[in-house]
């Protein structure tokens, strides 16, 4: 089991990897952590690698080790390609650009996200048969963790403590039937001072399997009130999950189980945004900036799992669920914008209402908003999305490859 996954041994820098150990199951735990690291910088974000082995391991659930009140999140990436390989890096890019350590993307080839943690979250365990495979023939070549350090006072002078921030990866050699894989609803855009935003995505799935969603997670930073995802199948919505981003960022059952996924399908999510303030708010990769995110895991039979993982849209005041004919926003669920546990509808106030006429002009200027977009919404690696072909009529969407 020692070669399942194995930490790059370089400098001190390095992931501090303990021993493959047995959990009394036929799964191992690997831990990949932080190396006593000392941020010096609020907002940053920092990536640590480890390589995948050889021969093809499967994760099935992972355990976290850090406090909300330090790590504002973290994620687990497979990547083709890391940034680096061997010691730790500033993976924010649009964050913190005067740490001390060298900057860059999380991935610089196949960025996909295995597994993300924020508020205290508790731990996850894939069902039954379900693993995220990583290493042997698959696409994923490296793990790599991602922490963003909201708050560094206690590794400056006088505390200067050393964070070891990570997660244990249950994992076991034995192949299971079930591929894992994780699908991430995002937007660009601002929120309107002293206003209610809705913030939305959506895209078309064309690819040839089914998929099976069985958990999801909802992330946005101080204004969001709640996030939804849902499946829309011939004009009719059905709800994947709704839930406050104010609860702890851990995955939870989707709403339905057993739903599937079909080529055919639009997958479309919502941020219900709520500004007090007097200034406006963009998406961007600081505390203080916002975010609009909803992950959704899925399992699919056999190897092959979807080949995009990112779905991406322009973000208000540009693009709304409105502008998409083929989605019948006229069919968008009533509680939508409401809270789990209460009745109030939270209701948009002074949204902008893009025509068709407009579409052409959206399009231009989203492609220039994206070019910095792989930073925002912490994929890295993908310099630039391209807009698919054959799209339903007036389906301005994007997908992140």
């Amino acid at each position: 089991m020692a070669q399942l996954l194995y930490g790059v041994v370089c400098t001190a820098v390095l992931a501090v990897l303990t021993s493959a150990k047995p959990t009394g199951s036929e799964e191992m735990a690997v831990e990949l952590r932080m190396p006593e690291v000392q941020p010096k910088l609020h907002d940053t974000y920092l990536c640590v690698p480890m390589q995948a082995g050889k021969k093809a391991s499967y994760i099935t659930g992972f355990l976290p080790h850090a406090n909300s009140s330090t790590a504002h999140h973290m994620l687990i990436y497979g990547c083709a390609v890391p940034f680096k390989t061997d010691q730790i890096w500033n993976c924010g890019e649009m964050a913190s650009k005067n740490s001390d350590v060298e900057q860059g993307p999380v991935c610089t080839e196949g960025a996909k996200i295995l597994y993300a943690w924020a508020m205290d979250a508790t731990s996850l365990h894939l069902p039954k048969d379900v693993a995220f495979k990583v290493g042997g023939n698959s696409e994923i070549n490296w793990v790599v963790l991602q922490v963003h350090y909201k708050d560094v006072h206690l590794f400056l002078p006088p505390y200067n403590q050393k964070d070891h921030s990570g997660v244990t990866m249950l994992v076991t050699e034995t192949p299971k039937p079930k591929r894992a894989g994780v699908y991430l609803l995002a937007t660009d855009g601002e929120v309107a001072p002293n206003a209610v935003t809705y913030m939305e995505a959506a895209c078309s799935y064309e690819q040839p399997m089914t998929i099976h969603p069985f958990a999801y997670r909802t992330h946005a930073h101080d204004h969001g009130e709640v996030v939804s995802g849902y499946r829309v199948r011939n004009g009719q919505w059905t709800e994947l999950g709704r839930k406050s981003p104010k609860l702890p960022e851990m995955f939870y059952n989707v709403t339905h189980a057993g739903i599937t996924i079909l080529p055919g399908d639009i997958l479309a999510a919502r941020c219900t945004m709520v500004n007090h303030e007097n200034r406006t708010v963009a998406i961007g990769s600081t505390v203080k900036d916002e975010m609009c995110n909803f992950y959704l895991m899925y399992w699919v039979d056999g190897e092959d799992i979807m080949d995009e993982n990112y779905c991406v849209s322009p973000g208000p005041p540009s693009w709304y669920w409105s502008d998409v004919h083929a989605i019948h926003a006229e069919n968008v669920p009533a509680d939508a914008s409401v809270v789990p546990g209460t009745t109030e509808v939270i209701k948009a106030t002074g949204a902008k209402v893009v025509v068709e006429n407009d579409l052409d002009q959206v399009k231009d200027e989203f492609i220039q908003l994206l070019e910095n977009f792989r930073d925002r919404v912490e994929a890295g690696g993908n310099p630039e999305p391209e807009p698919r072909d054959e799209e339903p009529e007036n389906f301005n969407y994007y997908h992140y490859p």
